[in-house]
């Protein structure tokens, strides 16, 4: 059974703690008018990064990205491929080929996002990346084509004479920016150039992550369209009980929105997470939280936004689209999950 849903019916947590989604009785345009709602507060959120009218099928083709070198695997090619963003920005990322893709039959695609590592995609598509990490790697074993990018300040996109995580250059350059806003921009040139490629069914491209991968696969759910299913792992957090809330926002590190440290000193923040995550509905979401998260520590208050997503899905008509696991582990993605997201991810893109 779901794993939240058999929390809720048990009545384990006080859902009115956390704003609803859908009040008792609302339509599914009720839901529309407030998605957009908290969508023009997220946009505002995610700064002036160039997100607008981010993707057009017809901006890219297979010229878009330049092959550096290839690796011939057992089951699979692993090219090392480098393409511009739009704002000019060079991503370097693995692609994973299976084998046995052909044009004549083209095959469904993942954008693999990694967690904070310094190695960066390296973690999620090499047999270098550390166990648990490897589900770029799992995946095009199951005969996906995988796309596994660099984030800024992650791999080859570390500042020069900076270290690791460090955002203060990209704020200096772009101070109406966020880094969000600007991963998200990426992530979306990603899935431009997965969905250029002739080998790759562009109506069947999916995301999975853990941690910053996790959370930024439904944040790129939430924004682009041609997503049509999402894994997270250990990357759903809310504001509400969270013991560090200010790690979205400005910090001697990794600053996710450096204008919204002033913005709580205010007041409230201006949304919850799980309102943000419901910007990807009714895309086939999977969560998998733990309870020894040492990152998120405050589960129980992250199971009521899980809940009240479960119940948008439901509201929507769509409720086997929505799956949540949580468990006794900590912030790691441990194999029996991953066996249980890559069943989902092949629920909704194997067919």
């Amino acid at each position: 059974m779901n794993e939240i849903q058999r929390l809720s019916n048990k009545g384990l947590h006080d859902v009115s703690k956390v704003a609803p989604l859908l009040d008792g009785g609302a339509t599914k345009s009720d839901w529309e008018a407030k998605r957009k709602q908290i969508q023009s507060v997220w946009m505002r959120t995610l700064g002036d990064a160039p997100l607008e009218n981010m993707y057009d099928s017809e901006v890219l083709n297979e010229s878009a990205y330049t092959v550096l070198s290839e690796k011939e695997e057992e089951d699979h090619y692993c090219q090392y491929i480098r393409y511009e963003t739009k704002d000019r920005d060079l991503v370097h990322a693995y692609l994973l080929l299976p084998r046995s893709v052909t044009a004549s039959a083209p095959r469904p695609a993942v954008l693999a996002l990694h967690p904070t590592t310094e190695v960066g995609k390296s973690d999620v598509a090499l047999a270098s990346g550390r166990d648990n990490r490897r589900y770029g790697l799992e995946l095009a074993s199951r005969g996906y084509i995988v796309l596994a990018p660099d984030s800024i300040t992650f791999g080859e996109r570390i500042y020069e004479g900076e270290g690791p995580f460090q955002t203060a250059p990209f704020y200096r350059q772009f101070p109406s920016w966020s880094v969000v806003g600007k991963m998200l921009a990426d992530h979306i040139r990603g899935v431009d150039v997965l969905a250029s490629m002739k080998l790759v069914r562009p109506d069947r491209i999916g995301v999975i992550g853990h941690s910053l991968g996790g959370y930024n696969g439904w944040f790129l759910a939430g924004m682009d369209s041609r997503i049509r299913a999402v894994a997270s792992s250990c990357g759903f957090s809310m504001f509400q009980g969270d013991p560090e809330p200010n790690r979205w926002g400005q910090r001697d590190w990794f600053s996710h929105f450096a204008g919204l440290t002033e913005v709580m000193k205010q007041g409230d923040p201006p949304f919850e997470w799980h309102e943000i995550a419901a910007l990807a509905a009714p895309v086939p979401m999977f969560m998998w939280c733990g309870m020894r998260d040492a990152i998120f520590p405050h589960w129980l208050d992250n199971t009521l936004g899980l809940a009240e997503l479960m119940k948008l899905y439901r509201g929507l008509g769509r409720e086997a689209d929505f799956e949540c696991w949580l468990g006794t582990e900590g912030h790691d993605f441990p194999p029996d999950l991953r066996e249980r997201a890559y069943r989902f991810l092949d629920a909704h893109l194997l067919i």
